[in-house]
């Protein structure tokens, strides 16, 4: 499906962006995985015949140093799964300007960075996904989360603004906000975990994986500027206290 298509993973060593990164590759993408785990980033590149780049999302220089060294190797861009993004859970008193800044520059500004590079590259072709990984809790919160929700709230905002701007260039704009998917031991998970959910089961990396692909298909360019949220029903799920 993906043949001949160049596919950046950012944040693509582990979690949900190595599943994503995986998925690409099983369908014949050339994927590029963009992440500072150098190790577990080139282990994986070797797995599914894709290539490490180490780049630091905090660092506008090497963003547009990638750029340049994705326009010598390969010429193009077709798709940019932006999933890089860190959370920072500290207590409002106490929480630094540096740290908020920190969490809104890696999560939402390299976004954007992103974003507009790849826009730039893929100008004047007749195809283009970027697909977003936001979170559900750009709509709901727990204390001392302020400056991930601002920067998971603020890549749903940028997901329909960049649809919008992005128009003219043939390129679909998509959000995806996970809710709890696990990415480590789920067969450690307890019953009630599962059971919390309306579907009853915790979140898979696949289920992220698989709709980013989904969303990339060269007919589904008819969804554009959303957000979609793949959390097995929980924010629709009325909680009252017993």
């Amino acid at each position: 499906m993906f043949k001949d298509k160049v596919i950046i993973v950012t944040g693509g060593a582990n979690g949900i962006g190595k599943a994503i990164a995986e998925s690409f590759a099983k369908l014949d993408g050339q994927v590029i995985i963009l992440d500072i785990d150098k190790a577990n980033g080139e282990k994986l590149s070797k797995e599914i015949n894709g290539v490490f780049y180490y780049c630091d999302l905090r660092n506008v220089k090497e963003i547009e140093a990638f750029f340049q060294w994705l326009k010598d190797n390969y010429g193009k861009a077709d798709i940019l799964i932006n999933n890089a993004g860190i959370s920072r859970f500290k207590n409002f008193f106490e929480i630094t300007p540096g740290e908020f800044d920190d969490v809104i520059n890696i999560n939402l500004r390299a976004t954007f960075l992103m974003s507009q590079g790849f826009a730039k590259l893929n100008r004047g072709t007749k195809y283009g996904r970027i697909i977003n990984i936001s979170s559900t809790r750009y709509l709901m919160s727990e204390p001392n989360s302020e400056a991930y929700a601002a920067s998971k709230g603020g890549i749903v905002s940028l997901t329909h603004a960049l649809a919008l701007s992005l128009a003219e260039e043939n390129i679909t704009v998509n959000c995806i906000s996970p809710g709890w998917i696990e990415t480590r031991n789920y067969d450690k998970l307890r019953r009630e975990d599962h059971l919390f959910h309306p579907s009853k089961r915790v979140g898979k990396v696949t289920d992220i994986a698989n709709l980013c692909v989904f969303l990339c298909h060269e007919d589904n360019d008819f969804i554009n500027g959303e957000n979609i949220i793949v959390d097995g029903g929980v924010t629709k799920k009325m909680i009252y206290l017993d």
